[in-house]
């Protein structure tokens, strides 16, 4: 089920808020998760009825190993811990990876001339990307003796399905909710489920009026042949298409943590304004946090680690260890990134153009960034960035390196026609959001929206966002909905 329909908007969303407040009268915490979990299964079983099974069957399997690995000691704890790291990764490579092996396996084939292997499409489970990370963080810190084996299966469940992060993050740690399940008491006031519905209504302005506005150009510009895509058209459909996926997946962000603030709820921030960066290094900070923070602890920190204790020289190559230690790790772990992102070649190299770029700031870029001033150094990341999203967006390699190079060449061409006042309007406040809302004077007043408002405060807030949904409901039910963009993922 997606957040950004009629269905959920008008009918799921009130009648588990109505019930949900209800139990909350209830001075005990299991009668409200038990009524969450409910609530999350149904909302994972409505797109995907049968892979609702294989999550339900691993989040069993994964609950009595790692009860058993946070009582056990040496050999049987280390074998218990791989097998539920083997078990989470064997799943996901199965259902999102298989399909992509098959088919190079298949070009192989044809290239020597022999008939391509039989196989059935598997289809992909909602989120499995997610879940993945989210149950692999748990298995290493329970190993890691960072946080004792959750005791009720209940508690383990409901922090692995609970429905506002489930299909798109943020991607939580069990050391940031595990509290709040058990007791969240001191969250659940009026104070708090009335921000939680700004911040909802903010997400789904963020995606209704602004992100699929701005896609419905950009799928028609990245459509076009090379006879119809001007110079002028393909920077507008990367530029629009870097506005778009952040106001999409920020959207969800916000409306996820939206509903978990109402349900009492306090979920980790995943965006904080990242086209403001003045370097790569610094966007892997702002966006997606919680998955640079999972990439940084569970796969950088410790490549990094370990290669140091094999390479015992200063320098190699001219180049300081620390250098180059950062250089394999960054380029292992965006590898695994891209890879993260999608069974697909594109998916692949835009992981390998971040850890170039991430390189290259610790090379020198840095220093040069620093020298050139904040505005150009925003400027050229940006760049960067929109250049990196059209490799992300592209089906093909041979498509992006395509659409590059008509973004380079000036090639003109008379099909502007879908360049309307609309898209103009709406691309004009993606860049003023997306931009004006990271100033350190104007970030401070932000602030305020999302903390305990008063009196004139809350009748002018709540008057917004009431018109902001009743727009966005009106705008789903006229043009239907899209699905979110890192849906696929």
């Amino acid at each position: 089920m997606i957040f950004s329909t009629s269905l959920f908007l008008l009918y799921i969303l009130p009648a588990f808020l109505i019930i949900y407040f209800l139990l909350a009268l209830i001075p005990r915490t299991w009668p409200k998760n038990t009524f969450l979990l409910v609530t999350s299964i149904f909302f994972y079983a409505w797109g995907a009825p049968v892979f609702v099974f294989v999550v339900a069957g691993s989040i069993l399997v994964d609950f009595f190993l790692l009860k058993e690995v946070g009582r056990s000691e040496g050999g049987k704890r280390k074998i218990l811990f791989w097998l539920s790291v083997l078990m989470n990764l064997g799943l996901l490579i199965y259902f999102k990876y298989m399909n992509f092996f098959i088919d190079q396996f298949n070009d192989i084939l044809s290239w020597f001339g022999s008939e391509p292997a039989a196989w059935t499409q598997i289809a992909l489970p909602i989120g499995i990307s997610f879940i993945t990370f989210q149950k692999l963080s748990y298995t290493f810190d329970v190993y890691k003796q960072r946080h004792a084996a959750v005791n009720r299966l209940q508690d383990y469940a409901l922090y692995i399905f609970m429905f506002p992060q489930l299909l798109s993050g943020p991607i939580v740690r069990i050391g940031q909710i595990y509290g709040q399940i058990r007791n969240r008491k001191a969250q659940e006031n009026s104070n708090e489920r009335l921000i939680g519905f700004y911040r909802f209504t903010i997400g789904l302005a963020k995606k209704v009026l602004i992100a699929d506005v701005l896609g419905v150009t950009v799928n028609e510009i990245f459509a076009l042949n090379s006879l119809e895509l001007s110079s002028g058209l393909a920077w507008i459909g990367a530029v629009a298409y870097t506005f778009q996926i952040y106001f999409d997946f920020s959207g969800y962000t916000d409306m996820a943590i939206g509903v978990a603030k109402m349900a009492g709820f306090r979920l980790p921030e995943n965006f904080n304004f990242p086209y403001i960066s003045t370097s790569i290094t610094e966007f892997w900070r702002r966006w997606h946090i919680t998955l640079s923070t999972w990439l940084r602890d569970y796969l950088f920190l410790p490549i990094a680690y370990s290669t140091s204790r094999k390479w015992k020289k200063e320098q190699y190559m001219g180049i300081r260890t620390d250098k180059l230690l950062y250089m394999y790790a960054a380029a292992i772990t965006f590898l695994i990134c891209g890879f993260w992102h999608g069974a697909a070649w594109t998916f692949i190299f835009w992981g390998c153009y971040m850890a170039f770029f991430l390189i290259i700031d610790r090379l020198f870029f840095l220093k040069w960034m620093k020298k050139a001033g904040r505005i150009p150094a925003i400027l050229i990341t940006f760049l960067v960035l929109v250049i990196g999203w059209v490799i992300f967006r592209s089906e093909s390699l041979d498509f992006a390196w395509f659409y590059v190079r008509r973004m380079f060449l000036f090639v003109e061409s008379p099909n502007d026609v879908w360049l309307n006042s609309k898209f103009w309007t709406i691309l004009g406040v993606a860049t003023f959001f997306s931009f004006w809302g990271g100033w350190k004077r104007i970030e401070n007043w932000s602030e305020k929206l999302f903390t305990a408002p008063k009196s004139l405060t809350v009748i002018l807030f709540t008057v917004v966002a009431i018109l902001l949904f009743i727009l966005s409901e009106a705008t789903i039910t006229s043009s239907g909905f899209t699905p979110f963009i890192y849906f696929r993922f």
